[in-house]
């Protein structure tokens, strides 16, 4: 269930109501009431999930899920106690199922100073916004314009620049954020539908952990449904973005205009220089080091320096691209003899 803190859980709806809305055809189980939506792998009884991808498909057999939204080929996959819907865009359905059950809290009222901070050690410059239900630690300092949203937690001795924006996330002790920063926005995600992408809301949360240090104008989403981790102690340069669902470990490092898609894992003491980018579900291992400029699109092996574009191993980037120096150079070469 999201937290009650960021997302408001709207009334419980039928299986029938949510197949007449999304415009899916109920294979059984119409009666039941549905509380919450969910991925296959964590739903429970009152919760609906969806198959898109055949290759969840053990995932979709062993769900504890109340109901499922999937495609005509996985109704016999789904569990036999679980009432099922059919659809032609099972994720897309699934997305409009999730804005029936459940809302994001907005911040229609500031929150008086003396409710939110611990003590008078707490400093809020000109202009902090604070929502209904944030809780500031002894000796942390806002900085001037800063709109802290409903929910957010924020640890004892942190310092938040002016003009960020933080939502839907739990901060802890000594932590850092730069001016502009905005943590907590919503993930990118869309799925495919008939009549266009559709958005998929974003349930999870921000959890920045002890000592770190957020950049100017660097963005960290929310998850998808399970949280984005920042780990403690990692130091985050200005102008990063990183996705929706990432976890990160202990001191990580990450350079300016570095980029981590949604759903990579990273190990601690991990480096990325400038410009370093990752594509998404890739795991990059414990001490491993990502050249500035590399574009990885695998998994990375715990200890090892990775390189180019695609990202390699780099001995082999290197060797690689002095091989492709030499035959560039060696043709050209050749034509200025032709043409001599």
């Amino acid at each position: 269930m999201p937290d009650a803190r960021f997302f408001q859980a709207l009334p419980s709806r039928g299986v029938t109501e949510i197949a007449d809305h999304v415009g899916g055809r109920v294979e059984r189980g119409g009666e039941r009431m549905i509380a919450s939506v969910a991925p296959l792998s964590d739903a429970d009884g009152g919760a609906i999930a969806f198959l898109a991808d055949r290759k969840l498909a053990a995932a979709l057999s062993e769900t504890r899920a109340g109901c499922v939204i999937v495609s005509a080929a996985f109704v016999e996959s789904a569990p036999s106690d679980a009432a099922v819907i059919v659809s032609d865009e099972p994720q897309a359905d699934w997305a409009r199922a999730s804005l029936l059950l459940h809302r994001p809290l907005t911040l229609d009222a500031a929150m008086d100073r003396a409710e939110a901070c611990e003590d008078d050690s707490v400093v809020l410059e000109p202009g902090v916004v604070l929502g209904r239900g944030v809780r500031i630690g002894r000796g942390s300092r806002i900085g001037a314009n800063t709109v802290i949203g409903p929910g957010v937690q924020i640890g004892r001795d942190c310092r938040v620049g002016a003009n960020a924006s933080i939502g839907f996330a739990l901060i802890g002790d000594r932590v850092q954020i730069y001016s502009g920063a905005r943590i907590g926005e919503a993930g990118f995600g869309a799925a495919w539908s008939k009549t266009g992408p559709i958005d998929i809301p974003q349930l999870g949360r921000v959890i920045i952990q002890d000592g770190v240090t957020v950049g100017a104008n660097t963005c960290i989403d929310r998850g998808a449904y399970a949280d984005t981790v920042i780990g403690e102690n990692s130091k985050i340069d200005n102008l990063v973005m990183i996705g929706h669902n990432c976890v990160l470990g202990r001191n990580v490092l990450m350079a300016a205009h570095s980029g981590i898609s949604g759903t990579v894992i990273v190990g601690d003491n991990v480096m990325f220089g400038g410009q370093a980018g990752v594509g998404d579900h890739i795991t990059i291992g414990k001490g491993a080091r990502i050249a500035a400029g590399a574009g990885v699109l695998a998994d990375v092996p715990a200890g090892e320096t990775w390189s180019g574009y695609p990202a390699k191993p780099i001995r082999q980037s290197l060797r690689e691209a002095i091989w492709l120096a030499k035959q560039a150079a060696g043709k050209t070469r050749g034509k200025d003899r032709d043409d001599g």
